[in-house]
């Protein structure tokens, strides 16, 4: 099998903006009215290579993976709650289950390396690379070759969907521990002081702040010596996280649509963008996350989020709920009149 790092991403064609813009620039508003669903429209068009896209069949990746740093009191929850929240996501009962019924949004749920051997359980995708990644505060979470194959089991998951029609892939996450290894990327790649990438995950207290950033900050002083993004991945990544980033630069190489959602899917992003940086050309940033790290990773990107709810949930919610922009931006494109059709007079040059 090949391995993810391989894949190669073209940037947008430049071509058909021109004609793109000309057709945003003739519906019956003002110039620019429309603001950033005008840039989307632009975006998806692009991406797609034609004046009418369409959005088909959408689907949220939703990744599960134990970390071995969970067991050191980072996070508020106990390990157990990442096996737990993946049945509720097969019952159908989590937030990113409501918000995608509301937006016919289909939910995978894939598990790259839960500390629990499922068996047969309907609807979950077993991509399984081990039982959880290692403590990264012991040593590196997980090898560089467990971390390739969960790259490219994500790619490989990534192209299936899309062999089934889809062209938009939304993102999410579960794995209790996860914004540590976000944060620890984050740093790492992006050249930021540890402290400002460490956040409150699921609901740390003031004391419960200070320790874990204590305990990442001796993690790093210990084996933080990696520089390379796959390297620092497999030191203190997870394999929800690597299989994430794999899927998310499948996606891209097949000219689907990317929903990025919060902190945790942007740390996946960025490891993506350092291999492949036309990737950015493919995705949407749905919101900006209440981690503090997000705000960074996304300044570092250069790119602008459509939604700002204070949320950290997770899960591709952030997502879920910015897909209807997108179907705005494509709607209108598709539907609103022009001024030619609609008799309407267009504007006059003073």
């Amino acid at each position: 099998m090949p391995v993810a790092i391989d894949i190669s991403i073209n940037p947008l064609p430049d071509d058909i903006k021109r004609q793109l813009q000309s057709k945003v620039d003739g519906k019956t508003k003002p110039l620019g009215a429309l603001g950033r669903l005008e840039r989307l429209a632009l975006q998806v068009g692009q991406i797609q290579g034609t004046l009418s896209p369409k959005l088909v069949k959408p689907v949220m990746l939703v990744f599960a993976g134990d970390h071995g740093v969970a067991t050191a009191g980072v996070s508020p929850f106990p390990q157990e709650v990442t096996r737990q929240m993946v049945l509720n996501f097969l019952g159908g009962g989590a937030a990113i289950n409501v918000f995608a019924r509301q937006n016919g949004i289909a939910v995978r749920v894939v598990d790259a390396g839960v500390n629990y051997d499922f068996g047969d359980v309907e609807g979950l995708i077993d991509a399984k690379i081990g039982l959880g990644t290692r403590n990264f505060l012991e040593g590196e979470a997980m090898t560089r070759e467990e971390c390739e194959a969960a790259i490219s089991r994500g790619a490989v998951l990534a192209a299936q969907e899309i062999a089934q029609g889809t062209n938009v892939l939304g993102f999410g996450e579960m794995g209790i521990g996860n914004t540590s290894s976000a944060a620890i990327i984050t740093s790492k790649i992006c050249g930021l002081p540890l402290a400002q990438c460490v956040g409150r995950g699921t609901g740390l207290d003031d004391d419960g702040l200070q320790k874990k950033q204590t305990l990442l900050a001796e993690a790093v002083a210990r084996h933080g010596t990696a520089i390379d993004p796959l390297d620092v991945l497999a030191a203190f990544g997870g394999f929800e996280i690597a299989m994430m980033a794999g899927a998310m630069l499948g996606a891209a190489q097949r000219g689907a649509l990317l929903l990025i959602d919060g902190y945790i899917a942007t740390s996946a992003l960025l490891v993506a963008a350092n291999l492949q940086p036309a990737i950015k050309d493919y995705c949407v940033f749905a919101h900006e996350s209440g981690e503090p790290g997000h705000a960074r990773q996304l300044a570092w990107l250069g790119v602008e989020p459509l939604l700002s709810l204070d949320m950290r949930l997770g899960e591709g919610t952030g997502a879920a709920l910015a897909y209807p922009l997108v179907q705005a931006a494509v709607n209108f494109l598709n539907e609103m009149a022009s001024f030619e059709s609609a008799g309407v007079s267009g504007r006059s040059e003073q």
